[in-house]
């Protein structure tokens, strides 16, 4: 987002980054519904449509904050279905455990989403929303989701983005700058609610991150706008192993 060459990565410390989610955990749900006047929810929607689940799949949600997607998931793949919520922040997977503990089909632990506990093609599907703008390493984020789905399954990508024309991604960072560490302000949260938008400051745009899609490995990579154009939702497909 912003001039200049996109950044590959997040520029601030994972253990910096674990512990700011530790602390907005218990008002971070709130302060979403908040700032996006309750649109998260359709686009969360949006999100498990893409991944075109069915019953018995199993999905690995990475960067799952305090499941929220997670959970809807879990309602698509039904009871004897598989999800694996995976978290960097412990106070986001504590939360989300607490919250939804008597769902017996989604499972929630701390994991680096750059380096998950799973073998190669575990996964019929993998998520991630509102977490890619806090990896090290964007393409590797998007190799690793790759490298746990089976081929022919899909790779979903929930995520700020700057809007189109220019003039109108021009407003939309400048409000959202300021209505952020407002919104934390009033939950005594302003420093951390400083850093999300910081975060959207040389991301990657919805093109430049559907090439980093392909070049993790993923094909027939598309995406679609929602949100007035801030949020972008990106689908690639697993391709079949080489017959060479």
């Amino acid at each position: 987002m912003g001039a200049g060459r996109p950044r590959t990565g997040n520029l601030v410390a994972e253990r910096d980054v674990a512990a700011m989610f530790d602390e907005i955990a218990p008002v971070y749900d709130r302060l979403n519904t908040l700032m996006t006047l309750g649109a998260d929810a359709g686009w969360r929607r949006a999100a498990v449509r893409a991944a075109e689940l069915h019953d018995g799949d199993s999905v690995v949600d990475v960067a799952c904050g305090t499941g929220k997607l997670a959970i809807e998931l879990a309602a698509r793949v039904g009871p004897f279905g598989r999800v694996l919520a995976v978290d960097l922040s412990p106070g986001m997977i504590e939360l989300a455990g607490r919250v939804h503990r008597d769902v017996v089909q989604l499972e929630f632990v701390v994991g680096n989403a750059l380096v998950l506990s799973a073998d190669d093609a575990t996964f019929d599907a993998a998520t991630i929303a509102f977490g890619l703008r806090n990896l090290a390493d964007f393409e590797g984020g998007f190799r690793e989701l790759r490298r746990v789905v089976r081929p022919g399954g899909r790779v979903v990508c929930l995520e700020l983005t700057e809007p189109r024309p220019r003039w109108w991604g021009r407003v939309y960072r400048t409000a959202f700058s300021k209505t952020a560490p407002l919104a934390g302000a009033l939950v005594g949260r302003a420093p951390a609610y400083r850093y999300l938008p910081a975060s959207l400051e040389g991301f990657p745009d919805a093109d430049v991150l559907a090439r980093s899609m392909e070049a993790a490995g993923l094909h027939g990579v598309r995406y679609r706008r929602l949100g007035l154009g801030g949020v972008a939702l990106h689908v690639g497909v697993v391709p079949e192993p080489s017959r060479d």
